[in-house]
């Protein structure tokens, strides 16, 4: 438990009006602080925990319940570019997923799915709002269950999310892409990605506006919250190449042998997990007090 009278690493260490400079100095020194870099790793190993059983659920609705086999695919396409590729073997974590989907309905996998993204959400949006709550200087958290009531709505938020992502670029691939394939001379394969980058990234962004508005235990002025997941959102994609680009020069095989996918994820789920913990700093850091 943190020391009561030691300065917490969640505060607002600038005036909105201060110069830009010493927001990114603060912003540096908050990335610095232990706790963060904890609850970055609680983010991180949670998120891990509730992105599997998401995916299966997508392949579920696309497979059982839409009975959509161009719905999976885009699914697969969703999930090889969600996560960095960490394998030789291109789309070998989603085919994987894929094939556990496509026996699900035989063995209740559905069922184990909900409850693992409903509990691993918990442990996500909890040290979320533990520090959107110090940041904004809320003295007291939601109890247990209100939390847990804000965590499964925000569960069932992301989901949706990724429904809305799936359909929209479905509906696209079988009206817009081929009029634009037509009339741009561009190929079909490269729309059908960028189309999925666009939809992506503000399924993102609406993701860390929910979390950085709705979250905290108080009133969030929507506009500053807006802002702050545009720039979180487009960061984490930026983020995702860079992580891709550093990832072979890291060796995870040659040092964790055949869990070497498994660090890879968690890796990529603690930097995402900063990301978040940063977009939140910046955001109340940029909102004038009340």
């Amino acid at each position: 438990m943190p020391d009561p009278h030691t300065k917490s690493a969640f505060t607002q260490p600038t005036h909105p009006t201060a110069p830009r400079v010493l927001h990114i100095k603060a912003l540096i020194d908050y990335l610095g602080a232990s706790e963060v870099h904890t609850f970055a790793f609680s983010v991180a190993a949670n998120a891990i925990l509730s992105f599997i059983p998401f995916v299966v659920l997508l392949y579920t609705f696309s497979f059982g319940l839409f009975h959509s086999r161009a719905m999976a695919g885009i699914v697969t396409d969703m999930v090889n570019f969600f996560l960095p590729a960490l394998t030789q073997q291109p789309g070998w974590i989603a085919n994987t997923i894929e094939s556990v989907a496509a026996a699900s309905s035989r063995q209740g996998i559905q069922f184990v799915s909900m409850v693992m993204i409903f509990i691993s959400c918990t442990g996500i949006f909890l040290p979320l709002e533990v520090a959107l709550n110090q940041a904004w200087g809320v003295a007291k958290s939601r109890n247990y269950v209100m939390n847990q009531i804000v965590s499964l709505g925000l569960a069932a938020w992301v989901l949706v999310l990724g429904l809305i992502i799936v359909w929209t670029n479905l509906v696209a691939r079988r009206t817009l892409i081929p009029q634009l394939e037509s009339a741009s001379g561009l190929d079909e394969t490269h729309l059908r990605f960028t189309l999925l980058v666009i939809t992506t990234a503000v399924a993102s962004i609406l993701f860390f506006f929910s979390v950085y508005w709705l979250l905290p235990n108080r009133k969030v002025p929507p506009m500053p919250s807006l802002r702050s997941a545009v720039v979180t959102g487009l960061l984490w994609m930026v983020s995702k190449y860079a992580f891709e680009l550093v990832l072979p020069h890291l060796d995870l095989k040659g040092l964790y042998g055949p869990f070497y996918v498994s660090v890879g994820l968690i890796f990529w789920s603690y930097v995402s997990g900063l990301i978040l913990f940063a977009g939140a700093q910046f955001s109340v850091a940029r909102t004038p007090r009340t």
